[in-house]
Parts: C-alpha cells; structure tokens; sequence
C-alpha cells in the first residue's frame, strides 16, 4: 500500500530534476546577483517599457552589471544612514527596475525586505510598518503622500523616493514629464530629510557594504494576504529563499535556454518575489516589467513586443488574456510562451485548456504559501499534467495529509485532510505572533517540525496532490462537507460565463436559521446572457443536488487581492450588506 512516507511523487519527476538538491548552499540571496554580474554581466537583467502614440514600444534595458553596481551603492548608501543587520526597510512600489534594485540593496546591507502592496491606504499602510518595525521605506512618488502620511506613529526614519519616469526611455520620460507626471501624481516636492533615490546612487558610486550575511539571517517579512484573518508577516531566511529558488531552477529551468521572463505578477508578493525576480536573476535571465497587471491591453501588448519564455500568473489573468479581444482575434502573438506556472488561486480547467490552446504553450498549475515561500508543488513539464492537480512536491518536499478532526492522524491515501509539509524553504515563523507560530507549525510524530498549510487535500496513489479547498472555506450544507472551489470550477465550464465566486452563507429561510446556503456570484463574458435556471441546470449535470448553490448573483467584478485570489469573506459580507439593507 502506497504511503506518504513512499514519496511516490518521485516517480513521476522529469528526467533531469533530480529527487534531492541536498545540501543546499549556505549563501545570501544576493549571491545570485553578484555571480551573475561576473559571469553575465552584460545579460539583460530587466526591460522597463511604454507604448508611445505613433512610435509603438520603446524599452530601457538594465544589465546585470549595473544592477549589481547600483544596488551595492544603494546598500552602502542604508547602512551609512545607520541601518543595521536585522533591521527592517519597507520597499512601497510595484514592478518596476527600482523594485529590484531597492530588494538586493536591502539584503547586501544586511536589512530584511517588507514588501508592501503600495496600493495600501495609509491606515493600513501604518499597520505593516508599526508591525513590522520598519525603519526606512523605499517608495515610489507616486504613493509618497500616502507614505507620509502613515509614518507619524512608525518607526521610520528614512524614506528614499524614486520617480518611475527614471528608468523609462529618453522618449517616454519626456512626454511622461510634460503630459502624465504632475497630472497623475507622480511630481512631489520633498519633505526635509528625505532623499531622491538618484541623488543617492550618484553620491555613492562604487562604494559597497561591507556586512557579513549568512544562509541564516532573515531576509524577509512577507505578509500573508489576510483572507482568512489578520496578515501575518511569515518570517524567511536566506537559506529558505535559496533552496526555493533552486527548486524552481532544477524544475523549469533550461540550461541551453537564454530564458526570458514576463514580470506581471507583483514582485511584492512572494510569488513574483522568488518565482520571478529570484529565479531569473539565478539564471541570469531578462525581467520584462509590468508595472499594472490589471492592465490587461499593456500585458498582452507587452507579451507581443518582447515575447517572454516564462510568465508566473495567477488565474485571473490568464483568464482575461484568454478572454482579451486582439487575442480571441488572434492578433497577439503568445506563442513565445514555453511554460507558465499558475499560483495563488485555483486554476480552472477550461481556463488552462484555452490558455495552452491559444499560446501553443504549457499552463502548469502549482501550488505555495507565504509561510513556505514560495512553491511547494507544481505539475511536470514533460510528464503529464493531471487536471485540477497542483502537480507533485517539489524535491525535497515532505508532505502528509492528517485527519481533519484530530490534526495528526494520516489518512489513507485518496482521501481528504488538511495538508501538511516539511522543506528546506518553511518560514521561521511569524514575527511577533508566537501562539499562531505555534498553531502553524507544530511537532509530528517525528519530533520535528511540520507546517500545518490549513488547506484540505488529497493525494492520488502516483503522488499528485489536489486541493480540495481551504479548510476555513469548506461548508456545511445539510451535514455534508461541500468544497466551494469545486462548485467554482464547475460553472467556469459554462461558455457564457467569465469568472465565478462560489461561499457559504447564513440560509436565507427563517425556518433553516444557523445552517449555511451556498450561493455564488458570477461575470458574465461581453456580449453574452445567462439566467439563473440555465445555470442551475448545467451545474446539476456535474454536481449533486446540494452541491448546486441556491442562490446566484450576477455581478461586474469579483472582489480579489492583488494576486486574484477571490475574497470569500468579502462576498459573504457582500450579502449580509444587501439583506440588511433589504430589511430596512
């Protein structure tokens, strides 16, 4: 009988990914920069671009060796300002040549990355940095005001502002500064004490900073999302974000292969953090940036001009290119794309079938967690992807699925449970939150440490693992256990429909108070109708009859964080809203 311990995973690996990388390298992250301006120095490290009218896409290219250059004088520049080893700096800004460079000056200074959505009202904007502790900020101009804002209070202080038109081409800085700069919010006048990120770099050429950094020391603070309660920083060393990166290498990585990779994902999120910017400055591979992912016309257009190699999403975005117009019409080209790796959100099937048939090449859907930053499964490129499958642990990787009740019993193979792993990449902890640390991480049968993902799954007897949903989103309907992804990737297959959200409700009848409803929201695709009945009886084709939700809303949008995942707890308070209202 097959057992978790088996591994039987293993069998089912690509030829060249080897069963284990042991032992890993004991080197900071920034390592990987620095050996890549030695050997590649004039490789392309990033592409900053803009379309301009009447001229097309224009590009500013940073290479290798003077990304490492900066970031050294960035990094001499934080520690001449008192930074010292273990300190916090927030990094407030989206993808962008600057995020890049501010992430390695961190590290090399011996300071730990907050990477914060800068999208953030100041409120909670001051939050992370009250929590965090942080004691510099690197910010975009574009959000300085609400940075200023949130510092009273934190422990700020120093804040280094970057404006974005400074790595974008001759042509497009011009017109930027007289058309969009002061228009937008981008133009901000300084508060005493405050630096210009340029000012810095010239001042501090071709000095570095000399701090001792390890494999152990912390690297980052990584906020979890907070779908399911209050974020979290999860604590990660460099060793952590090292064995990942190599995970990920020896996974997807080709070695006769100048790779080159669409940056769309935010590199604030862990998941642009290593599976983008860390993997491709350890293969010394192009970083295309795109600043706004939600801009789906730039990302397909940026997919056209620069034809990336790898492109990590999540499934709302490939669902939008798959539903964008110049691609339906085939006038964008995808068919540079060799393998893209889709994360932080159940990747429908019908959205992988479309994607892979529209661009030629392979969606892999995987799966990872702040706590264990950042990949932990993903389907075979070469071997066979089984749908609904986050794939196979990465090597090294040690799972077990443990009854749901009791939290340590394994169950059987086939069957559901919470999910748990061991790897070389698990979190030290939470920072501050001892109790939850304990709750996430906790001793096995083995006497060592597991980390309770709080996901329910199952694995097959070949080793393949399948989400079943989150165990804080599983409802009760009837006393039986229902999986809202399930009903989710069920009306996905719905022609008419776009995208779905599927969440327990409190039941509407009077009679039922205290039992859950199920009830999902719904985007209908342009140019199409769809009515509640048609729904309802697709879905009982493929569902049982409780299983089906009882109530459906057709809406614009879907409320997500900014890596797609669909708040559930948002749609849920969404109803409530609307039935108070209704009452009243």
């Amino acid at each position: 009988m097959v057992t978790y311990q088996d591994k039987p995973w293993l069998q089912h690996y690509d030829p060249q990914v080897p069963h284990s990388l042991a032992p890993y390298p004991d080197y900071p992250l920034h390592q990987y920069l620095v050996e890549a301006a030695q050997r590649h120095g004039d490789a392309t490290a990033t592409i900053t671009s803009a379309r301009l009218p009447l001229v097309g896409r224009v590009k500013t290219a940073l290479d290798y060796r003077t990304l490492n250059s900066v970031s050294d004088a960035l990094a001499a520049a934080l520690v001449d300002r008192g930074l010292r080893k273990g300190d916090r700096v927030a990094i407030v800004m989206p993808n962008c040549a600057q995020f890049v460079i501010a992430f390695f000056a961190i590290l090399k200074a011996g300071g730990v990355v907050v990477a914060t959505n800068p999208t953030y009202p100041p409120k909670r904007l001051q939050e992370q940095l009250i929590d965090s502790g942080a004691r510099a900020a690197i910010v975009l101009s574009l959000f300085y005001n609400a940075l200023k804002e949130a510092q009273p209070g934190t422990p700020v202080e120093h804040v280094i502002v970057t404006n974005i038109k400074e790595y974008l081409p001759g042509s497009a800085r011009f017109l930027f500064g007289i058309a969009k700069e002061k228009k937008q919010g981008h133009r901000v006048e300084l508060q005493s004490g405050d630096y210009w990120l340029q000012d810095i770099l010239a001042r501090y050429v071709g000095k570095r900073a000399d701090v001792p950094v390890s494999g152990d020391d912390l690297a980052i603070f990584q906020y979890t999302g907070g779908t399911t309660g209050i974020p979290k920083a999860a604590m990660a060393t460099h060793a952590a974000l090292v064995a990942n990166t190599l995970q990920c290498k020896s996974w997807l990585a080709r070695p006769d292969q100048q790779e080159s990779f669409l940056a769309a994902i935010p590199l604030f999120h862990v998941f642009g953090m290593v599976a983008v910017m860390s993997f491709a400055v350890a293969t010394h591979a192009t970083m295309v940036l795109v600043s706004n992912a939600r801009d789906i016309d730039d990302v397909v257009d940026t997919i056209d001009s620069f034809h990336p190699t790898l492109f990590m999403g999540v499934p709302a975005l490939f669902n939008a290119i798959n539903n964008h117009a110049q691609v339906q019409a085939g006038k964008s080209d995808l068919s540079s794309i060799y393998a893209c790796i889709s994360g932080s959100a159940p990747l429908p099937p019908a959205t992988k079938r479309r994607f892979e048939e529209l661009s030629g090449g392979m969606l892999l859907e995987g799966f990872g967690m702040s706590e264990a930053p950042t990949a932990s499964h993903v389907n075979p490129v070469r071997g066979e992807n089984r749908t609904g499958s986050i794939g196979l642990p990465l090597p090294d990787m040690e799972m077990r699925i443990v009854d749901l009740d009791d939290g340590t019993t394994d169950v059987p193979v086939g069957e559901v449970g919470e999910l748990l792993m061991r790897g070389p990449q698990l979190m030290r902890g939470y920072h501050g939150m001892p109790t939850e640390t304990a709750n996430a991480l906790r001793e096995g049968p083995d006497g060592r440490k597991w980390l309770y993902t709080g996901d329910i799954a199952r694995m097959d007897e070949d080793g393949y693992f399948y989400i079943v949903d989150r165990k804080k989103d599983m409802a009760l309907i009837g006393g039986l256990n229902v999986y809202p992804r399930n009903i989710e990737d069920v009306l996905m297959e719905h022609p008419a429909v776009q995208e779905v959200g599927v969440a327990a409700i409190p039941h509407p009848d009077p009679a039922k108070a205290g039992q859950e409803a199920l009830k999902a929201w719904v985007v209908v695709k342009p140019g199409e109708t769809l009515t509640v009945e048609q729904l309802q009886d697709f879905a009982g084709k493929k569902l049982a009859r409780y299983e089906i939700p009882s109530r459906i809303e057709f809406v614009s949008e879907l409320p997500r964080t900014t890596v797609g995942k669909i708040l559930r707890r948002e749609l849920a308070r969404m109803e409530m809203e609307a039935r108070e209202r209704d009452e009243q």
